[in-house]
């Protein structure tokens, strides 16, 4: 079992939906991105389902695929896309499409990869959280979002609004925010209300900053708002620093339980009182604003920290600290609005850490143009490994800057999650990495400028900062300008203006490239002239020296003005470059007057590209501008470059592309709305683009699919077409009501590695259905595929569908899984109990499992609420002809342990993955419940309790040394969900210390399973004396048993009568009519190692 663990201090644990900025500990027991794989992987939470903006939603299993769909109501008939593309599926329902290729609607709302990731899952726990940008006063837009969802944030200075919709009501929101195909009027942008996670002995004198006190500037009158985890205000080197707080996370106070903001607070602006001084902050006389954005876990909301931006500037912040990020995407996203917006407005310096990344990996807000973006270096100004570099996705020019960022000493917030990971070295203190710990410094260094020049703004402070810092040997991609030197920044009177200077993309072919200029100016902020002598040297793609003149300078020498400016002029000739294409880069060296300002200079001298030409066609024979294209590059130049390809009404536009090849995917569809008439779907795998080209995308040779199974009444619920290319590793799919809703056709020539999947889904009456799915290597995309199933080509299985409590549906969902794909499918709802007969394809080695799930209602969409889930496990060969029966959801529930489910230690932690309420047949799965504790004890001491019901969600934090531990259980649920096993209690005793680096112990559990024979409604026919078989099961199975104990009860638990096991089995007098029978084991393997099982209520007579 791998579980996912959240943490803000490890580079590691970058993801791409947001992640801490702070990057490994020194401590051994450093953060770790998910649970070491030794672990046994579980199917106890397999699955998930995603609600998309829609209201239509999507099952994901352990592997992040796809395998169901349930559509919104009013939905059914709207196709849906899935995508498989780097890492990321992506599932966008038809309609959604060409609003995500604008730029108008997030792709992050239909990324499942993002959305599965459990950091997302717990912030979208109560309703799909948003962000929605105004187009001017939008009064009725805005009415109509906000009666559409909860309205959390109203984000003034971005003319949006943060709200929250409950799953059920999403469609609502869709509805607010599209019309037509179009987003509705007044509505500008919707993004994803994405979560973020929070990315000086030696380092605090490395920058001048003891140069700087010793001259009278140590922050005094700054006020530094550090937006994070939070602060712990009692802290001896913070206690006199904050002076103000708010919360703006989901947790319950400012107060830093995680330990991140308390350290970065203290870097930039601690006292150092607990160390006498040793380790005193950047600026300590600065004073702090402590704007809580990310929770006690380490992890925010985009609109939690726009909220703390706000409140930041409201307070007066001078300098604002964000030690957090999370991916970079195309375009300005809203916190780089957010944070370009405040900076020119209000004049405010944000220092914004770039990310732990490595290469070409500066995470968003720090890729915002106006942010002071910080890298990371060791004290000896080597760049660290994990600090990330540019240029950022928009091909922009960061990080600005580097400072101390490797085994920073820092206030500990005591008790905080990182603090006990970390531990305390000195006391009161702790040591971690990441460009978290750099920015801090950035933003003390920043404080004392602002007190040495009150009125300069964020343009000022950033210029001195970056015109400033100490060159290392990298390029302005990988260092900005370099690590940061405050004692030189306060002697610093002229600035550059831009601090960094792009030249953008110089088109190929180069032999006729023309010199391009552009103007670096230097402004003079003190009271004396200053001539400059200019120098510039140039590196190329490879960190070599430039060819002579490819960047030059206007002048050798130029004097400013007092109080005034002077400009020189930039030249770049990519003429010069030879043949080698990519990233130039320079620095512009300026010195005089006792000072020296660094400028940073880029252009990207484009690779071999050409024009590609795309024309579209409708299935009338006419132009059309009703498509949607992409082109992915997969090999040469081209290689992980996508493209949208623009809409034009004329059918017809053109695309500057690299030289490789690319699959090019393209709809033509007259109707982007219901889709009256369907899609048509072309498809060309590999379009080898070596010269300027031209492409026909043309409707009318598209044909339809002809798919049937062996009986004629059934009818089609489901129909997926999907194709994937080795060469590109990628793919797309297209989930449909029925085959006749698209048209197929290939484009250019054969190819090999070319997988092609047909799956559908046909139901009969109320209790039967078909499901089916073939799969083929193709040479080009087949659009006429004819596949009629033979009877003789199916198994069939006969399934019994238990509930033990009266009203009840559910659905069973059958999950194909072929050698190269798995096939989409759905439940269909039906009476409980019952039956229901599944005749499941055998051909092309399809291997089927179930899934089964008990409902509790429905939502306003008319989709069912699960309340009990159960999964017949690891997909199985089915044989043809054959039948099979499998029964899901009767009695007798308790806990089972097996290689994928038990207790363990990983570290210092002890979590529990126990599935408490396995049924009957051995069917691991999970059941709402009313009521839950578990509890720790630690040699007969309390450790803790919480309200996980082994499910892996929680775990305790024990010391390392060798230990007898108790973990107790106790779960209870409604009669009304499956009217047996009310409530289960479970005890494990067993002696454990701290496993070697890098393992997880299973520790020893056992437990017992009793295999009564129920009927469909848990009940057995009173007064009947029966045979009961029990199963000893984890680790005291087999010859590992010392000692089994077992006692009945008759009357819910108030009174236990002790049977003998003989054989393996217990006999028993079935319950009188209407009571129920209670089991009890207690269990001790051959090391002593006890556990203890009681289930309540485990059947009825009748």
């Amino acid at each position: 079992m791998r579980r996912q663990v959240k943490r803000a201090c490890a580079a590691t644990v970058a993801t791409a939906a947001a992640v801490a900025l702070a990057a490994g500990m020194t401590s051994p027991a450093s953060a770790k991105a998910e649970r070491s794989s030794t672990a046994p992987q579980t199917q106890l939470t397999s699955k998930h389902r995603i609600t998309l903006i829609t209201g239509d939603r999507v099952l994901v299993d352990s592997k992040g695929r796809v395998v169901g769909l349930e559509r919104a109501k009013g939905r059914e008939h709207i196709p849906v896309q899935i995508r498989r593309e780097v890492g990321h599926t992506l599932v966008v329902p038809a309609d959604a499409v060409r609003l995500v290729a604008a730029g108008k609607v997030d792709q992050r709302l239909f990324d499942i990869t993002e959305l599965n990731k459990s950091a997302t899952r717990k912030s979208q726990a109560k309703g799909l959280k948003v962000i929605v940008g105004y187009s001017g006063a939008a009064t009725a837009a805005k009415a109509d979002v906000r009666d559409a969802g909860t309205l959390r944030r109203s984000l003034r200075s971005l003319n949006a609004d943060a709200v929250q919709t409950p799953q059920k009501e999403t469609p609502e929101l869709w509805d607010a925010v599209t019309t037509g195909g179009r987003t509705a009027s007044g509505i500008a942008h919707v993004w994803l209300d994405g979560t973020r996670r929070a990315s000086l002995d030696k380092s605090v004198p490395q920058i001048g900053a003891p140069k700087a006190w010793a001259k009278g500037y140590t922050g005094k009158g700054v006020k530094i708002a550090v937006l994070d985890t939070g602060v712990d205000a009692t802290h001896p080197d913070l206690k006199t620093q904050v002076i103000e707080s708010k919360n703006f996370s989901a947790a319950a106070d400012a107060t830093d339980h995680f330990g991140h903001g308390t350290h970065v607070a203290s870097i930039a602006a601690g006292t150092g009182a607990k160390s006498n001084g040793k380790y005193k902050g950047v600026a300590p006389d600065a004073k702090i604003l402590n704007g809580k954005v990310l929770d006690d876990e380490g992890g925010g909301d985009d609109s939690g920290i726009l909220a703390g931006m706000e409140w930041a500037a409201e307070q007066g912040a001078d300098v604002v600290n964000l030690s957090l990020g999370g991916q970079d995407t195309p375009g300005i996203d809203p916190l780089e609005a957010e944070v370009n917006k405040l900076s020119e407005e209000k004049g405010i310096l944000f220092a914004i850490a770039a990310g732990n990344s490595g290469p070409e990996s500066v995470g968003s807000p720090g890729s915002a143009e106006d942010a002071l973006t910080v890298g990371a270096v060791d004290d000896k100004d080597k760049l660290a490994d994990f600090s990330s570099t540019g240029p950022t996705v928009d091909g922009g020019l960061k990080p600005d800057v580097t400072a101390p960022g490797v085994d920073i000493t820092a206030a500990a917030a005591k008790g905080s999650v990182i603090d006990q990971e970390v531990g305390e070295n000195p006391p009161g203190y702790l040591t971690i990495s990441g460009t978290s710990m750099a920015t801090p410094h950035v933003a003390g260094a920043a404080a004392i400028l602002k007190q040495e020049h009150p009125d300069w703004r964020f343009s000022e402070l950033k210029g001195a900062l970056t015109g400033s810092a100490k060159g290392g040997k990298y390029t302005p991609f990988q260092q900005g300008s370099g690590r940061i030197a405050v004692d030189k920044a306060i002697t610093q009177s002229v600035i550059a203006d831009p601090v960094s200077v792009s030249f953008g993309v110089q088109q190929w072919p180069h032999t006729d490239d023309k010199p391009v200029t552009k103007q670096l100016t230097y402004r003079n902020l003190g009271t004396k002239d200053v001539t400059l002598s200019l120098a510039v040297t140039a590196t190329n793609p490879k960190g070599q020296a430039a060819p002579a003149g490819f960047f030059k300078l206007g002048a050798t020498k130029v004097t400013v003005p007092a109080g005034g400016k002077a400009a020189v002029d930039v030249i770049v000739n990519t003429k010069l470059g030879g043949t080698l294409d990519g990233a130039y880069s320079a620095y512009v060296t300026a010195t005089g007057g006792g000072q020296s300002v660094r400028t940073a200079a880029a252009v990207q001298r484009e690779v071999e590209s050409y024009n590609v030409k795309i024309k579209h066609i409708g299935r009338d024979g006419k132009p059309t501008g009703d498509y949607n294209t992409i082109m992915f590059g997969y090999s040469g130049l081209a290689e992980g470059r996508g493209y949208q390809v623009s809409v034009d009404a004329s059918g017809t536009t053109t695309m500057r592309v690299p030289r490789g090849k690319y699959l090019l995917d393209a709809w033509i569809a007259k109707d982007f709305v219901n889709f009256e008439g369907g899609i048509d779907w072309l498809v060309q795998p590999s379009l080898n683009v070596t010269k300027d080209t031209s492409v026909t995308i043309d409707a009318r040779k598209t044909e339809a699919a002809d798919i049937t199974v062996p009986d004629a009444q059934a009818k089609q619920q489901l129909g997926t077409i999907d194709y994937f290319y080795d060469a590109a590793g990628i793919g797309f799919g297209l989930g449909l009501q029925s085959f006749a809703d698209v048209r197929m056709a290939a484009l250019g020539g054969e190819v090999s590695g070319l997988q092609q999947t047909w799956s559908g889904q046909w139901s009969k009456g109320a209790g039967a259905e078909y499901d089916a799915a073939t799969t083929a290597k193709v040479k080009k995309i087949t659009g006429d595929k004819v596949r009629h199933f033979k009877a003789s080509e199916f198994a069939t299985v006969k399934n019994n569908l238990g509930s033990g409590a009266s009203g009840k549906s559910g659905g069973l969902m059958p999950l194909g899984e072929l050698p190269e794909d798995v096939v989409l499918a759905n439940a269909i709802e039906q009476k409980l109990p019952g039956t229901r007969t599944v005749h499941l394809s055998t051909v092309d080695k399809i291997k089927w499992s179930f899934d089964f799930q008990q409902y509790k209602g429905h939502d306003a969409d008319g989709l069912p609420i699960p309340e009990a889930y159960y999964t017949l496990g690891p997909s199985q060969l089915f044989k043809a002809g054959q039948k099979y029966t499998k029964t899901f959801n009767t009695a007798v529930f308790g806990p089972h342990l097996s290689a994928d489910f038990g207790i363990y230690r990983d570290g210092n932690s002890i979590y529990g993955f126990v599935p408490l309420f396995t049924d009957g047949a051995g069917h691991a799965g999970s059941s709402d419940f009313t009521s839950v504790k578990t509890t720790l004890y630690r040699n007969g001491t309390r450790i803790g309790s919480n309200d996980d019901p082994l499910f892996g969600n929680k775990e305790f934090t024990v010391p390392a040394g060798q230990a007898d531990y108790k973990l107790t259980t106790s779960v209870r649920r409604g009669a009304d969900i499956a009217g047996a096993s009310t409530r289960i209690d479970a005890s494990f005793t067993f002696g454990s210390k701290k496993p070697a680096a890098g393992d997880v112990a299973t520790l020893p559990a056992s437990t017992v399973r009793f295999k009564a024979a129920t009927g469909l409604d848990n009940k057995v026919e009173a007064g009947k004396t029966v045979s009961i078989p029990v199963a000893v099961e984890g680790a005291a199975k087999g010859r590992n048993l010392r000692s089994l104990t077992v006692y009945v009860s008759y009357d819910s638990g108030k009174t236990w009568k002790k049977v003998s096991v003989t054989g393996g089995k217990i006999k028993v007098k079935n319950p009188a009519k209407g009571t129920s029978i209670s089991f009890r084991a207690n269990i001790t393997d051959k090391k002593n190692n006890k556990s203890s099982v009681t289930i309540y209520d485990a059947y009825y007579g009748k």
